[in-house]
């Protein structure tokens, strides 16, 4: 065979030749030959490959190059191509020396994977897994398991392969799991599973967890009921649904599903009634439940289909048999000998008419559908039960299921009071006992009724409110009946206290049940008074109400109630000792009620006969009682001084009354105490409590309340400077862009009552007071700001004078106008500046102190503003009264001018102002 004429060295390859002629072992240099012809045809690479592999057979780097480029090259051809075979013999003459390397394996198996020859693949990973050691196996592995995969391989070899690997890493036995899954090898999938299940060193590399696997091996097996065999399919199930509570549902009804899966119905039936009897979860019941529905109708509609189709084939089979019977009337013929039959002709034949044997049973399963459907609250009862068999509300729901049947409730009521422990009960526990003597009651049957209670006392409850509820409701069903003496009875046995005995033998026990503390409970004893009321005597009834005090368990409402008793029976001492007594036990806020009632009942017991016993009493009532709690206890006890008493005494309760209160009950105090003083001592005296509740500390909102008040007052007797003191001394108190009102009545009232001069003044104290609650918002700090704080325009002022702040001109001429307070003591030192006093507490100046001003202030036109100038002055005449001797001076002078003079005398203070400007 001739050689081709390209294969031949060219003059470019004669340099590489003779270099390879001298050291034909040289990697080096067949490298770079073939680097050179990288652009050369194959044909001639192949032909440096052969002579480069044939020179070092052990390169690594030269046959893995090779081999690369034959995959390349026979990558486009289809399968079947002659390449592929000189491909796997090269590949196999790499072996011989690289069998240690398992890229060259790897390339190896993937070609052959891709060409499907099954055995000789098979077989080559055999020779790479004996060839490469065992730390290498992995990568052969991971590459043998997709070739068992596929479609097409044999599911025999597959399985060996698989068990194969599993000797070499057991991990991975889920994955073999999967494939015996896919390939519907159920058996030996459910054995694996199962043995997975009951290895406790098994780690899932997948991250299933114990119950994942459970539940997949439940699907399998109930699945394939059929295919699988060998295993305990019952216990496996029952073993998961006492270890994984989570999913006992769908467990329960997995189980049952096998077992109708292998046609055993009945037994699946029992199943599904464990399973609804077991279950604690509503949803577990829910779903167990809905499968029972289920599976009960889906048997109901098939054994209907088939029932028609046999009622069609009876049809046509009596007719045969009646042709036959009349063949064969005279020889009869002994079925059970006649070997010829099939066991299932030898059974219907048998069989045939017997009642039990009776395939049309439609309507014996569509009553147990019914007795289904009506037992679903019964049963979810039972299942809310099974959480917390100690829920007292869900025992009376149940009983109420079985309205109508009094047996059911009688067995219900039974098993609710056993199976309830009082100390761990949700809700009442006493409530089932008196609701089963009730059940007793309404079917009249007292005496059972009477047992349920006895039996009821005798139990150990949590709390004595629980036995004190039984024996008033015991006591209560005697009194439906109309036994009154038996009901008195039962609450004098209720209510005696235990012997000295049976509380020794209780302390030595050392766990004291409730019946010890009955005796005192408060409960009981009210019930006891009532009945002893509406059926005993006084004197039993007085028995039971010291009883209650000598136990010291009494309620204020007891002591008034025990008190209006005796009243109703005309002992009107005794029920005051019985006030006395409340007084001395009970403490604010309790006694409040008491003494109140106590003190109305003796005032209008005796009035005036014992009126200083009254005194004494509501001394000691004001004395005990707390600052907010006095004011209805001192205008009770000035009542009864008006009443019966002095008014001067009166005066003083009223006196003390302010002093006594709180700060917010002040002003209304007041109030009360000007108006009785102005009804009992006439208006003047009421100047007197004016000037004291302006100075008793009152809140700024407060006194400002009171100077409106007060200078109302004296403008009403005519004092009208009097009056402008009020305002002037009020006004320090009152913002003016915050309290508009104030200004608005001091305005009014100039302009009714003053000149031009008290209103310039009026301004001008109304800019200085503006000017001084700006100021002192901008530069105190917030809390001084505050209501309680009551800081004084002067104190704000010696603020802004420290804090560096000018002092306004307005504000130095204020300062000009006050009093020098230091030069002149008072005798009373809280006295507030510029306040003008009645005369009562006299001071040395008799008001304001004007000191002269050489300094006068222009004011200029324009400072009144347009509004002041367009506002209407109602004119009216001063009464002569309020100027006295000066009123005589001016009318005299007035007759002496001329009438023009007249006219301008009689115009209002705006009115003068206006002409002055216009002149």
């Amino acid at each position: 065979m001739a050689i081709s004429q390209e294969l031949y060295p060219s003059q470019d390859d004669l340099l590489y030749e003779e270099e390879l002629l001298r050291n034909p072992y040289s990697l080096k240099l067949w490298w770079r030959y073939l680097i050179a012809r990288s652009d050369a045809p194959f044909k001639k690479r192949r032909t440096i490959y052969e002579r480069a592999v044939k020179a070092l057979p052990g390169s690594y780097k030269l046959w893995y190059a090779y081999l690369r480029e034959r995959l390349e090259l026979v990558r486009n051809f289809p399968i079947n191509h002659s390449e592929y075979e000189t491909l796997n013999n090269t590949f196999e003459r790499a072996l011989v020396t690289m069998h240690k390397m398992p890229r060259i394996w790897i390339l190896y198996l993937q070609s052959l994977t891709e060409q499907r020859l099954v055995t000789r693949t098979r077989r080559s990973f055999d020779r790479a897994l004996c060839a490469l050691p065992v730390q290498q196996h992995d990568r052969i592995w991971e590459l043998y398991l997709v070739f068992v995969s596929q479609k097409g391989i044999p599911i025999q070899t597959s399985l060996r392969v698989y068990r194969r690997y599993l000797l070499y890493d057991p991990t991975h036995v889920e994955d073999f799991i999967a494939f015996l899954i896919e390939s519907e090898l159920w058996q030996e999938a459910a054995e694996r599973l199962a043995s997975v299940l009951n290895d406790d060193q098994f780690r899932s590399i997948k991250g299933k967890t114990k119950h994942r696997l459970w539940l997949e091996l439940c699907d399998l097996l109930t699945k394939n009921a059929t295919a699988v065999s060998g295993l305990n399919v019952d216990a496996i199930i029952r073993g998961g649904i006492k270890k994984f509570t989570d999913e006992v549902g769908r467990l329960w009804t997995s189980l049952a599903d096998y077992y109708i899966k292998r046609s055993l119905f009945e037994k699946a039936r029992d199943v599904f009634e464990e399973g609804m009897q077991t279950v604690v979860t509503v949803r577990d019941f829910s779903v167990i439940f809905d499968a029972y529905a289920q599976f009960e109708e889906s048997m109901l509609a098939i054994k209907m289909e088939a029932l028609g189709s046999d009622e069609e084939e009876e049809d046509e089979e009596g007719e045969n048999g009646r042709m036959e019977e009349e063949g064969s009337e005279e020889e009869e013929e002994d079925v059970r000998t006649n070997v010829d039959l099939s066991v299932a002709e030898l059974e219907r034949k048998i069989l045939h008419g017997f009642w039990l044997h009776d395939e049309n049973d439609v309507d014996l399963r569509l009553a147990r559908l019914d007795h289904l459907m009506d037992r679903r609250p019964e049963l979810a009862s039972s299942v809310l039960l099974r959480q917390n068999p100690h829920n007292v509300e869900q025992w009376h729901r149940r009983v109420k299921l079985f309205e109508g049947n009094p047996t059911k409730q009688i067995l219900t009521y039974t098993q609710a009071v056993k199976t309830v422990d009082p100390m761990q009960a949700v809700g009442k526990p006493h409530t089932l006992w008196v609701a089963f003597a009730k059940l007793y009651e309404t079917h009249g049957d007292i005496a059972n009724a009477r047992v349920i209670f006895d039996k009821a006392v005798q139990v150990n409850y949590k709390t004595v409110d629980n036995l004190a509820s039984l024996w008033c409701e015991w006591a209560e069903m005697e009194l439906r009946h109309k036994n009154f003496k038996r009901a008195l009875e039962l609450m004098s046995r209720a209510t005696a206290e235990p012997s000295v005995e049976v509380k020794r033998r209780v302390a030595a026990d050392g766990n004291q049940p409730v019946q010890m503390r009955l005796h005192k409970s408060l409960r009981l004893w009210t019930f006891y008074v009532d009945l002893e009321e509406s059926l005993g005597t006084l004197e039993s009834t007085r028995a039971v109400y010291e009883r209650i005090l000598d136990l010291r368990i009494a309620t204020p409402q007891i002591i008034i109630n025990y008190a209006l008793l005796l009243e109703e029976h005309k002992y009107f001492e005794d029920a005051f000792k019985v006030y006395e007594k409340g007084t001395q036990i009970f403490k604010y806020p309790h006694v409040k009620d008491i003494w109140i009632t106590y003190l109305s009942k003796f005032v209008k017991r005796y009035g005036k006969n014992k009126l200083e016993r009254a005194r004494l009493l509501f001394e000691d009532a004001v004395k005990a009682a707390p600052a907010d709690a006095k004011k209805p206890l001192y205008l009770q006890f000035a009542k009864l001084e008006e009443d019966y008493g002095l008014a001067k005494r009166a005066m003083k309760v009223y006196d003390e009354a302010t002093k006594a209160v709180p700060n917010h009950e002040k002003l209304s105090m007041y109030e009360i105490y000007i108006a009785r003083a102005a009804e009992i001592f006439g208006i003047p005296k009421t100047r007197e409590i004016y000037e004291q509740a302006i100075e008793s500390g009152l809140p700024d909102k407060d006194v400002k309340t009171m100077c409106l008040k007060y200078a109302e007052l004296e403008k009403s007797l005519g004092e009208i400077d009097r009056a402008r003191g009020v305002y002037v001394f009020a006004s320090q108190f009152s913002d003016p862009r915050s309290d508009a009102e104030f200004w608005n009545k001091w305005h009014e009232f100039e302009v009714q009552h003053g000149n031009e001069d008290t209103f310039r003044e009026m301004l001008r104290i109304k800019r200085s007071v503006s000017a001084s609650y700006s100021q002192t918002h901008f530069i105190l700090p917030e809390y001084m700001m505050q209501k309680d704080q009551r800081l004084s325009i002067d104190e704000a002022k010696d603020k802004l004078k420290q804090a560096g702040v000018p002092e306004d001109e307005m504000a130095a001429l204020e300062r000009q106008l006050a009093p020098a307070i230091s030069d002149t003591p008072s005798k009373d030192s809280n006295r507030k500046v510029g306040f003008v006093s009645a005369g009562i507490e006299s001071q040395t100046d008799g008001g304001i102190k004007v000191a002269e001003n050489h300094e006068d202030i222009e004011l200029p036109e324009e400072s009144d503003s347009e509004d002041e100038a367009n506002v209407e002055i109602a004119q009216k005449e001063v009464p002569a009264a309020v100027f006295g001797d000066l009123a005589n001076k001016r009318k005299d002078s007035e007759d002496n001018e001329g009438g023009d003079k007249d006219d301008e005398s009689r115009l209002g203070a705006l009115d003068r102002i206006k002409r002055l400007k216009k002149v």
